[in-house]
């Protein structure tokens, strides 16, 4: 892997675990293992590292949303890849949070340029599953599912980074299959 994604790398999972006001350059500068001047050679900036970081993020995001579409064999199995998402990350999201709310939240707080586009990632979420209960028939509806979805699974990344409660995870993954399994029926 070429140094500048190393520093892409470093500088994402330094951003998700201490912030990015928090991270310096001489912090992803030492988990790359290059010199300071090594690392001007690539990024001029912190808001180009941070612009870098969003735009790997979004493509992973996205590479996810569509891997999620060809392995689902319908609507609703498709939009639980999405709930169990938060199951497959609970050791993360109890240590750091979810890595798009918090970095959304830290950029929206500083009143960084760059939040729109850290934001953006939402918006990857929102459009695709718009889509997939779309597809399950809901359409009238389907981009108030789409956030009431989004909205709860922030709310549990959140309260499980405060609480550092597994079983909370587990226990709100349960209710939203079950809330689904409601919309996907017509009884909600």
């Amino acid at each position: 892997m070429p140094t500048r994604d190393h520093i892409i790398e470093a500088a994402d999972r330094l951003f998700y675990e201490r912030g990015f006001e928090s991270t310096s350059f001489a912090d992803i500068a030492g988990a790359v293992g290059i010199s300071r001047g090594n690392f001007y050679h690539h990024f001029k900036s912190k808001d180009d590292i941070l612009e870098a970081v969003i735009a790997l993020r979004t493509a992973r995001t996205q590479a996810m949303l569509d891997q999620w579409a060809a392995e689902g064999d319908s609507p609703e199995e498709r939009i639980r890849c999405f709930v169990r998402i938060l199951i497959a990350n609970r050791t993360k999201i109890m240590q750091h949070g979810c890595p798009v709310g918090t970095l959304s939240s830290e950029l929206a707080k500083l009143d960084h340029a760059l939040q729109p586009q850290a934001s953006s990632l939402f918006t990857l979420f929102r459009a695709w599953l718009r889509q997939q209960f779309a597809a399950l028939g809901r359409k009238k509806d389907a981009d108030t599912l789409a956030m009431q979805l989004l909205a709860r699974s922030q709310g549990v990344a959140s309260l499980a980074n405060a609480f550092h409660d597994a079983a909370f995870i587990k226990s709100e993954v349960e209710q939203m299959n079950l809330w689904l399994a409601a919309v996907a029926a017509g009884k909600h």
